[in-house]
C-alpha cells in the first residue's frame, strides 16, 4: 500500500478522498492555491501545500507544481479527483517518469478515450453501438455537408478534444451548417486547444445513461450497473440516479447496455474506475457517446446502491491489486439519487453566485448523504468551478428515495449566497419527473412550463384587481354601502375579466 497520497484537487471532491485515505489508514497531504488557503480540504489533510496564485493555470493544473508538491511531502501517489488534471494524458506520463503513482488509468487509455472520434473508431471495432457519424474529424464545411446528406438532419457537431457542452452545435438543416461550423470550432479552439470537429445525427429528446465500470491491471472488468443523468443545464448534469428510470422498466436493455461498456472498457485496455456514457431513445436503443476516464461527480449513487467505497477501489486498483468481485458478486439494492449543490442563480441562467457563507445547515436523516466542502464562515471563491455540495439520498424504491431528497432539501439551509437548493426542491416535486418522464431537455422545457404558468397567474390576479377596483369604484357612486349587490354592483363580479369597466367607472 502507498506510503502517502497527495490528493491533486480542491473542494468537495478534495474531502470525499481525504476521508477515504483516513478510513484506510494512509497518511495525506493536500495542495491549495491563494484562494483556497483557508478551504476545508486544507484542515482536513495531514499536511497542505501552497502551489501558486489562484488562477487554476498556476496552480491546480500546473503539472510541475503539483509533481514538486507530491516530492516535497514524500507522497508516492497521486489522487487527481475529477477536472483539473484527472484527464490529462501529460500528467499521468509525468507522474510515472517521476516515480509518483497515478491513480487512475493508463496516459495510453486517456489519449484514446479522450479523442471522440479515436473512441468512436474504437467502439465501432468492438461491436459497441455508436451514433451515426463521421468516423473522423471533418476537413471542412463542404465535407460536414455530406456527411450530414448521408446520415440526414438533424446532426450535432461536436468538438473531437473535449466535452462539456463546448465546441457543440445542433444543426437543423444544410442552411444553417455554415455558420454552425464556424461557431463550433472557433469555441473548440478556445476551449482546448483543437478545431477538430466530427459529426452525428442528431438524437432528439434523448436520454443520458452511463454506466460504471471497474478494471483492474490484471485484466478484469466489471461494472456497477447504470445511472440516468438526463437532467442538464448547458449540457451539464445537475441531476443523477441509480438505477436509471427507463432501464430499470427492460432488464433487456440493462443486459446488452452493461455489457457493451465492458466492451468498451476491454477495448481500451482500461484499468481503474470509469464511466461509459450512452445517448438513449424513447424505445432504449442507446449509442456510445464517450468514455469519462476518472471518478465520476455523481459516483456516490452508484456508492449507495451498491454498498461499495469508489475511492477505496481505485486506490486499490492503483497499488496493483485485483478485483475481488465477480460480476455475480455485485449485489444491487433500492434507489439512489443525487443532486449537485451549485453556488448558482438558477432564476438568472444559473449564473455563479460566489461569496461568503453567513450559515450553514445541512440535512442528516437515514439515507441521506452529503459530500461538501463547505462551512459557515467559508467564502465561495470566483475563480473556480461553483460547485459546493452534493446531496444524495437512498431509499427502498425511487419513491422513498425521492422523499428523502425532498425532506432533505427542504432542511437545507445555506445563507449569504444563492444556491441551486430551491430549484431542486421545485424539480423533485414535478409530477413528470416523479414519474421518470425525463430526457436532456427536460430542465428548459420545465422553466418554460413555469414561465407560462407564471404568467397565467399573473394574468388571472390582474382581472381580478381589476375587477376589485370596478367593485369599490361602483360601490363610491352608489353611497358606499347603501347598494346590494342586486341593485348595481353585483353586475360587476358578471363581468370579471373586462378592462373595460375601469374606464367606464
Amino acid at each position: 500500500m502507498f506510503r502517502k497520497i497527495l490528493v491533486a484537487n480542491r473542494g468537495e471532491i478534495a474531502v470525499r478522498v481525504l476521508r477515504t485515505c483516513r478510513a484506510m489508514g494512509i497518511p495525506t497531504a493536500a495542495v491549495y492555491s491563494e484562494a483556497d488557503r483557508r478551504a476545508l480540504h486544507v484542515r482536513l489533510a495531514d499536511e497542505a501545500l501552497a502551489i501558486g496564485s489562484s488562477a487554476a493555470n498556476e496552480s491546480y493544473l500546473d503539472i510541475g507544481r503539483i509533481l514538486e508538491a507530491a516530492r516535497s511531502a514524500g507522497a508516492d501517489a497521486i489522487h487527481p479527483g475529477y477536472g483539473f488534471l484527472s484527464e490529462n494524458a501529460a500528467f499521468a506520463e509525468a507522474c510515472e517518469k517521476g516515480g509518483v503513482k497515478f491513480i487512475g488509468p493508463s496516459a495510453a487509455s486517456m489519449r484514446l478515450m479522450g479523442s471522440k472520434t479515436g473512441a468512436r473508431e474504437a467502439m465501432i471495432r468492438s461491436n459497441v453501438p455508436v451514433v451515426p457519424g463521421s468516423t473522423g474529424a471533418l476537413e471542412s464545411v463542404e465535407e460536414a455537408l455530406r456527411a450530414a446528406s448521408v446520415i440526414g438532419f438533424p446532426v450535432m457537431l461536436k468538438a473531437a478534444g473535449g466535452g462539456g457542452g463546448k465546441g457543440m452545435r445542433l444543426v437543423l438543416s444544410a442552411e444553417e451548417l455554415p455558420s454552425a461550423f464556424e461557431q463550433a470550432r472557433n469555441e473548440s479552439l478556445r476551449a482546448f486547444a483543437s478545431d477538430e470537429l466530427y459529426i452525428e445525427k442528431a438524437i432528439m429528446a434523448p436520454r443520458h445513461v452511463e454506466v460504471q465500470i471497474l478494471a483492474d491491471e490484471h485484466g478484469n472488468v466489471i461494472h456497477l450497473g447504470e445511472r440516468e443523468c438526463s437532467l442538464q443545464r448547458r449540457h451539464q448534469k445537475v441531476i443523477e440516479e441509480s438505477p436509471s428510470p427507463l432501464v430499470e422498466r427492460r432488464p433487456e436493455v440493462r443486459e446488452k447496455l452493461t455489457a457493451a461498456a465492458v466492451r468498451a472498457a476491454q477495448a481500451a485496455s482500461y484499468h481503474n474506475a470509469g464511466t461509459v456514457e450512452f445517448l438513449m431513445d424513447a424505445s432504449g436503443a442507446f449509442y456510445f457517446l464517450e468514455m469519462n476516464t476518472r471518478l465520476q461527480v455523481e459516483h456516490p449513487v452508484t456508492e449507495l446502491v451498491t454498498g461499495l467505497d469508489l475511492v477505496r477501489e481505485q486506490i486499490l486498483i492503483a497499488a496493483g491489486g485485483k478485483l475481488p468481485y465477480r460480476q455475480q458478486d455485485i449485489q444491487f439494492r433500492g434507489s439512489a439519487i443525487e443532486c449537485r449543490i451549485y453556488a448558482e442563480d438558477p432564476d438568472h441562467n444559473f449564473f455563479p453566485s460566489p461569496g461568503r457563507i453567513t450559515a450553514l445547515e445541512q440535512p442528516q436523516g437515514p439515507g441521506v448523504r452529503v459530500d461538501s466542502g463547505a462551512y459557515a464562515g467559508w467564502t465561495v471563491p470566483v475563480e473556480y468551478d461553483p460547485l459546493i455540495a452534493k446531496l444524495a439520498a437512498w431509499g427502498q424504491t425511487r419513491g422513498e428515495a425521492l422523499d428523502r431528497i425532498l425532506g432533505a432539501l427542504r432542511e437545507y439551509h445555506v445563507g449569504g449566497i444563492k444556491t441551486t437548493i430551491p430549484f431542486f426542491r421545485e424539480i423533485m416535486a414535478d409530477g413528470e419527473f416523479q414519474r421518470g418522464e425525463i430526457d436532456t431537455g427536460f430542465i428548459p422545457r420545465w422553466f418554460a412550463r413555469r414561465e407560462s404558468q407564471k404568467a397565467k397567474v399573473f394574468s388571472s390576479t390582474e382581472d381580478e384587481a381589476v375587477a376589485v377596483l370596478v367593485a369599490g369604484l361602483q360601490f363610491l357612486k352608489l353611497g358606499g354601502g347603501a347598494a346590494k349587490p342586486s341593485e348595481g354592483n353585483g353586475s360587476v363580479w358578471k363581468t370579471i375579466g373586462k378592462r373595460s369597466m375601469l374606464r367606464e367607472a
